[in-house]
């Protein structure tokens, strides 16, 4: 799991406001991270196929976050998805 201290960090870079920690931009940097850690993971424990379909469960949110925040706000996606590292 991320640690308490890089989860701030992440939110601290993402966020709009001050008091920010749920905004779109925000959930996808996190949910970004735990799949990074996740693929760490599996380089190491390829027969976790538990953690597998949870890692299958985030890509999935991130894709269905990434889709509304193109619809809702272009010009910050194409940003969001270069500061992530992103295709598409």
């Amino acid at each position: 799991m991320i640690e308490t201290k890089e989860k701030t960090n992440i939110i601290s870079e993402y966020r709009r406001h001050d008091k920010d920690t749920g905004s779109t931009e925000v959930q996808i940097a996190l949910l970004s991270e735990r799949i990074r850690y996740l693929t760490e993971h599996f380089k190491k424990h390829q027969q976790d196929h538990h953690s597998r379909r949870g890692l299958l469960k985030l890509v999935g949110k991130r894709r269905r976050l990434l889709d509304y925040y193109r619809k809702t706000d272009l010009e910050n996606y194409k940003g969001l998805i270069q500061r992530l590292g992103l295709r598409k």
